[in-house]
């Protein structure tokens, strides 16, 4: 025993004062940059193949649906369509390049070299989680659906007829008909004003008597109210009033956005006329009515439609 455990000493003390082993001796610096550059090749050229690959067109009915989103007053005027066909080609560009993006994140994975610093393409995000169903949600479903017609009160049946009168109303009508002015040939500031005024107080009371009558007779009615409980009458009837709200307003709006269509420079066949006189006073030359005179009379047209329904 003594024998083996001063042979066991032996052997550690041997063990521990042997030599550290050596580092592993790094490659040279042109072995290395001869890999980075294979590397760097490969990856280009293997992501050259993936990008060169067949990519699915997009459906003409997807470029249809976005022209649609875009207002039609944007639509007309010189040049339109060229703009439109150059927007729409670089919709297909743009759908394009994110398609070979995406093949070329899902095929291969970029190394950490030096070279392929400015390339974007990196590995796709991790799949969101599923939304989980494992528990009952129909309960929960009829409650919130119960719960959104009970204070939802633009689900009413009698906010969809409300809706109705609206479109009815006002798809086509407009606070100042300026289609005429121009027929009218030039005209002084003050007749502008003038007539603008009288078109305000005009349109004012056609709303007055027709829309608005409309409106009273409906909700005088004794199912106006059906299924809405006493604590809710005062949040419905709330919902009455900005539900006509909105609907003024949008019509205000399209009407100044309409007079503001007439100063499109691109089209000036709808500009109105004035009348303007060059006077001689004093040994000065100067035109009436002066240019403030008729910054102040288009803002005044552009004030007194933001004025009517008040």
């Amino acid at each position: 025993i003594d024998r083996a455990l001063e042979a066991y000493r032996v052997s550690m003390e041997e063990k521990y004062d042997r030599d550290p082993v050596p580092p592993i001796p790094e490659l040279p610096s042109t072995v290395r940059k001869y890999f980075f550059n294979i590397l760097t090749t490969n990856y280009l050229f293997m992501k050259k193949c993936v990008q060169s690959n067949p990519v699915v067109p997009i459906q003409q009915q997807w470029l249809m649906s976005v022209l649609t989103l875009v207002p039609q007053s944007l639509m007309e005027g010189k040049d339109r369509e060229l703009l439109t066909e150059k927007l729409l080609g670089e919709i297909i560009r743009d759908y394009e390049m994110s398609m070979k993006r995406c093949m070329v994140r899902n095929v291969l994975i970029k190394p950490d070299v030096k070279g392929l610093e400015d390339e974007e393409e990196a590995p796709l995000p991790l799949l969101p989680l599923g939304l989980d169903f494992s528990t009952p949600w129909h309960n929960s479903f009829i409650q919130a659906k119960n719960q959104m017609l009970s204070n939802l009160h633009i689900l009413h049946p009698t906010m969809k007829t409300l809706l109705d009168f609206g479109c009815a109303a006002f798809s086509t009508f407009y606070i100042v008909d300026f289609s005429s002015f121009r027929l009218k040939g030039p005209v002084d500031c003050e007749s502008l004003k003038t007539d603008v005024s009288l078109s305000c107080s005009k349109a004012e009371e056609k709303i007055l008597n027709t829309w608005y009558q409309r409106v009273i007779s409906l909700f005088t009615q004794e199912n106006a109210l059906k299924d809405v409980k006493l604590d809710q009458v005062d949040p419905f009837y709330n919902c009455v009033s900005m539900l006509m709200s909105n609907q003024l307003k949008e019509l205000l709006r399209r009407t100044v956005e309409a007079f503001v269509k007439l100063f499109d420079p691109e089209d000036r066949n709808c500009l109105p006329l004035f009348q303007m006189e060059l006077t001689l006073d004093e040994n000065k030359m100067e035109f009436y009515p002066s240019f403030q005179d008729l910054e102040e009379a288009i803002l005044f047209i552009v004030n007194r439609i933001g004025q009517t329904l008040q």
